[in-house]
């Protein structure tokens, strides 16, 4: 009996918008909320948050990463991007990231340690910073370096529970939600119509 290797052909169609957009639906989400204090937050308001962190961060990211990872490492269908690995590698802990700060949210839980998450989201994003930076990707760059901002006034903003970090933070993710949001219109017009 003789066996076969599975050939996949090379695609062009690397799943980053998802992630992208889904990322970017969540800082508006959260980020509008925080920075402008609307909705007011309550009870029914935090389990909404929740549910959109859930879903659009949260799962799209983690969609994305999972396909990402797979894609490269046993079917190779992304040829050789490895700076791709690292956008699997963020999109995945991203996304499980997502998923419990929404669970946290939806169930009224403290946000205090999410100071000690973010240390290690900080770590992720400055590696994110220097593996794009060093494969003359700016646009995926500029968006690590917006989560490297976000972390970085996160940190104190859980630790001291300091308000106005609060709303930094809402500013950061609104600004980059709006950079998220252009990259996923570009790679989807790249894609779809190859300008």
């Amino acid at each position: 009996m003789s066996t076969q290797a599975l050939s996949l052909t090379q695609s062009p169609f690397v799943p980053v918008a998802i992630g992208f957009f889904g990322l970017g639906t969540g800082y508006f989400v959260w980020g509008g909320q925080a920075l402008f204090g609307f909705p007011k937050s309550t009870p029914d308001v935090d389990r909404t948050l929740g549910m959109w962190g859930f879903w659009m961060p949260g799962f799209l990211q983690f969609l994305t990463g999972v396909y990402l990872i797979v894609g490269l490492t046993w079917f190779d269908v992304f040829g050789k991007a490895a700076p791709l690995y690292m956008a699997g590698l963020a999109f995945t802990a991203y996304g499980i990231h997502w998923f419990a700060m929404a669970h946290r949210r939806y169930i009224g839980a403290s946000s205090a340690p999410d100071g000690w998450m973010a240390i290690a989201f900080l770590f992720l994003s400055v590696l994110g910073v220097d593996v794009f930076f060093h494969a003359g990707d700016t646009p995926v760059m500029l968006i690590f370096v917006g989560l490297t901002l976000i972390y970085l006034v996160e940190i104190p903003t859980r630790f001291l529970t300091w308000n106005t970090g609060g709303r930094l933070v809402g500013l950061l993710q609104l600004v980059t939600g709006i950079w998220l949001m252009y990259c996923t219109y570009t790679t989807v017009i790249h894609l779809a119509l190859g300008a």
